[in-house]
């Protein structure tokens, strides 16, 4: 139901109020001053309800309204956040738990996130080993004023990261009384997840009348987990019935890496399945067993956000105000099944800073060994138990500032540290040196249930992987009118940032020491200094048409300089007609996993073409990456275009394309490229013995490029219908036009709109509401669109028939409030009423969690009471 609105939302209510003027006629007849504001994308004040570049404006009403519970729902169901996001889904990460936006399907390392037009500190680590961001997670919801995208790039007013666009989140801040609320929400579908919500916020004075405001606010939410088994139709693993679906089981517990040369008895728990079932063209019967219980779809988390705000008026012309903002952030999920044993078992050797092999062949007389010679096996540590992590996050943000007027200049000083620390705690995961020496004298039988409980403790181990990322900074800013022109006048801002940037994310001891079995690790360490300057100018060239001109100066300590331009037009020819558009520069500094010292090891697996057992499956496949102290930034230019029509003052349509042209693009090869062309990086791929993939070593690069582009569209339109209350319709939907770009650097570019090829990026996704408020009842009805896309044909198996299409998902949510008890409003929310499904992915479990999630109908009940 969020009202998005790179529409004007102050024309469709109300156009009889000039959009230029800076007065407008109060009922009384008299004229009021409107209060000039600083928006999103510029340092100049101003009184336009609308600038030269679309600003999408989602309210504190309109939060409250579509019934979201937290940050990173409101934000991810607008259109622009297009593909490449994630939120706590995504628990295969280094930042599981964590939750982003990404405009444009840029990624969020692309999206820069302010809060009150200030930095937060990135998350402690790297998401897909070389992305920081802001985690959405560690910031409060019910101290939110209002939120403010900014849909163009932003580097010559905010620096680097603005590429994509800005989300400002705006805080309250002179706000009075106390409010108390709670809610708790249900799944609908039996898998037992509910979820209890907590906020009281409360304020005292008035800066205008009492010359200060001090502010508090505390909320918290806790919501269940969500394991595959509890899903009814993901429970069994099973998706013989889906296009190009098998059954989802892991063989296990065989020798001699052939899945049919099985253990005489089950252990663990397993039954026997036909291969062919697992693996299309196998034959024979194997022991498997179904991941669904080890694999948590959405985590249990408990989140605690405070804000503390002061705000004082020390003179007429002088206010000083400071912030606090404190979260507390707990993930727990089961990370995988039970540690697996066979070939590609390794540990990281500090010394040589690459991994080990560890021998898992049975030594012939060990008691799971039936022969009479060596013999590779392949099991779990069933007895050790499913691998749980634990992440909990505590994320600072101190901010004291300066305001006031001297001498004709509205300037601000300010300072901020900002910080966020993780503390990963890990259970079950396989201790090297107990697993050596127990495969050596027959300590543990991996073939059996009923292993001493001493051998078991030994081989268990449990971790603590700390993290920490910090910022600091002091951003000084200054405003004034420089002088008259016949059409208006010519207003400046000019300002300097001094910032230092910080990660050190280390890894655990017993990694370090080569203990702990196959290891995950994304070891970061670097900090840098950045000084920037930046002017912007405001020209009235004519009575309906204003320019504006900004430009900033990065300097990094350690690449060099960042120079980003921006130039924007804004022409209102008529009241109904407001024509806009801007070219900019603009550049995303190398992160500091990308550039300092760090190296990364991961697990996935990708299409294998030369597997010696099934060629062209998909295969497991270790990715040891380093960073690149020659990295460049990337750079972009950004063309945007756009009108807003309001013919009506209850009408608004407003329309913005946008062109994003990025160069020397920081990544890895891709890894499927890499694996299908040995010819070329034969010296990069390592395999075993019999020709298995194991590890893929990669570095970071400055790539080729990439162009993306598509339309905006809304549309707002009211009717008033007297008695029967005020109908509010409204829509805003995204069409990406193209994501053009190459997988591997020299190739031709493809265009990975509506694919899945760089991750999956619909060509539409959209909302459209109705709000009615009539008399107590305020009623909201959404209905969320996201499009289909076409499968990357290198992700489809060779001996699988995928379907070449994933189908579009559409949900609705419904939200009825009640204002009939005195200070009271009783809300009942309905999200997915129709209980739909996540579209069918092979490519991934089921379903991309990037765009969707397994939660089904879920319904939740709020209560909140105004002092």
């Amino acid at each position: 139901m969020l009202k998005k609105s790179l529409l004007p939302l102050a024309i469709a209510w109300s156009l009889s109020a000039s959009i230029v003027q800076a007065q407008t006629t109060a009922a009384d007849g008299k004229s009021t001053s409107l209060d000039a504001v600083v928006v999103t994308g510029s340092n100049i004040k101003t009184t336009d309800s609308e600038g030269p570049s679309p600003v999408q404006v989602i309210t504190a009403q309109e939060i409250v309204a579509s019934g979201k519970t937290n940050l990173p729902d409101v934000l991810r169901s607008i259109s622009a956040n297009s593909g490449n996001s994630f939120n706590e889904q995504y628990t295969g990460s280094f930042s599981a738990g964590t939750a982003s936006i990404s405009l444009r399907g840029l990624g969020a390392k692309n999206t820069l996130l302010l809060v009150d037009g200030k930095r937060v500190a990135n998350y402690a680590t790297a998401n897909e080993l070389q992305d920081t961001f802001a985690d959405l997670n560690s910031l409060p919801l019910s101290a939110v004023e209002r939120i403010e995208v900014l849909k163009d790039g932003a580097s010559a007013v905010y620096g680097s990261d603005a590429i994509a666009g800005v989300v400002n989140i705006i805080l309250k801040q002179n706000y009075q009384g106390a409010e108390l609320g709670a809610g708790y929400g249900q799944s609908t579908e039996g898998t037992g997840q509910g979820e209890r919500t907590f906020h009281f916020q409360a304020g005292h004075g008035d800066i205008k009348k009492d010359r200060y405001n001090l502010y508090f606010a505390f909320d918290a939410q806790q919501r269940d987990r969500l394991q595959q088994d509890d899903v009814s139709w993901l429970r069994d693993s099973d998706f013989r019935n889906k296009p190009g679906g098998t059954l989802g089981w892991v063989p296990t517990n065989y020798y001699n890496n052939n899945a049919t040369d099985r253990f005489a008895n089950a252990v663990g728990p397993v039954s026997l399945q036909p291969y062919g079932a697992i693996s299309p063209g196998k034959t024979g019967d194997v022991w498997a067993y179904n991941p669904a219980p080890y694999n948590t779809l959405m985590p249990r988390v408990e989140r605690y956000h405070s804000v503390l705000r002061g705000t004082f008026q020390l003179t007429d012309s002088v206010q000083a105000y400071g912030e606090w903002i404190y979260s507390r952030n707990t993930t727990s999920f089961t990370f995988s099944p039970p540690l697996s044993i066979g070939n590609g078992l390794r540990a990281w050797n500090n010394n040589t800073q690459s991994l080990d092999n560890i021998a898992t062949a049975l030594p012939v007389g060990n008691p799971a060994n039936p022969y009479n010679v060596v013999t590779p096996v392949n099991t779990n540590l069933w007895q050790v138990g499913p691998r749980n992590k634990r992440d909990r996050q505590i994320f600072n943000r101190l901010l004291v500032g300066l305001r006031g007027r001297t001498a004709g200049w509205d300037w601000e000083a300010s300072a901020l540290h900002s910080e966020s620390r993780l503390s990963e705690r890990v259970t079950n995961f396989g201790n090297r040196y107990a697993f050596q020496g127990l495969l050596a004298n027959g300590g543990y039988d991996l073939a059996s249930d009923e292993n001493p409980q001493s051998a078991v403790d030994a081989l268990r181990l449990a971790t603590l992987r700390p993290a920490v990322s910090k910022l600091d900074s002091v951003d000084l800013t200054a405003t004034r009118p420089l002088f008259d022109l016949p059409a208006g006048t010519v207003n400046v801002a000019t300002g300097a940032q001094f910032r230092r940037e910080a990660i050190d994310s280390q890894t655990s001891d017993a990694v370090l020491s080569g203990t702990e079995l196959r290891p995950a690790l994304d070891i970061i360490k670097g900090s840098r200094r950045v000084t920037a300057g930046y002017a912007e100018f405001n020209v009235p060239i004519l009575t309906t048409l204003e320019a504006n001109v900004a430009g900033r100066l990065d300097h990094y300590s350690d690449f060099g300089n960042a120079f980003a331009p921006k130039f924007s037009l804004r022409w209102q020819p008529e009241e109904w007609l407001l024509l806009r558009g801007s070219f900019s520069r603009g550049f995303r500094a190398p992160s500091l996993p990308e550039i300092t010292n760090s190296t990364a090891v991961s697990y996935s697996s990708v299409i294998d073409p030369y597997d010696p057992i099934t060629p062209g499956s998909a295969r497991a496949v270790t990715n040891i990456y380093s960073a690149n102290p020659k990295l460049k930034p990337e750079r972009s230019k950004n063309y945007n275009a756009g009108f807003v029509i309001a013919p009506t003052p209850d009408t608004s349509i407003g329309v913005d394309y946008f062109h994003i042209v990025q160069n020397g693009l920081i990544g890895p090869d891709n890894l499927t490229y890499i694996v299908a062309h040995p010819e070329i990086y034969g010296s990069r791929i390592v395999r075993n013995s019999v020709g298995q993939l194991l590890t893929v070593y990669n570095q970071y690069q400055n790539q080729q490029g990439r162009t993306t582009s598509g339309v905006d569209f809304d549309l707002r339109h009211t009717v008033h219908t007297g008695s029967f209350g005020d109908l509010t319709f409204g829509g805003s939907w995204s069409r990406l036009l193209q994501f053009r770009s190459s997988q591997v650097a020299g190739d031709p570019r493809i265009n990975g709109a509506g694919t899945n090829i760089f991750g999956a990026l619909p060509k539409w996704r959209g909302s459209t509401d109705v709000r009615w408020a009539v008399g107590d009842f305020d009623s909201t009805v959404t209905w969320y669109y996201t499009g289909g896309y076409r499968q990357n044909p290198d992700n489809i198996p060779a001996n699988l028939a995928f379907p070449s299409r994933v189908k579009s998902w559409s949900t609705v949510d419904l939200s009825v409030a009640y204002h009939g008890i005195a200070r009271t409003t009783l809300t009942l929310v309905a999200q997915n009423l129709q209980n739909r499904r996540p579209p069918w992915d092979p490519s991934n479990t089921y379903y991309d969690s990037s765009l969707t999630d397994p939660q089904g109908r879920t319904l939740s009940f709020k209560a909140d009471y105004r002092f």
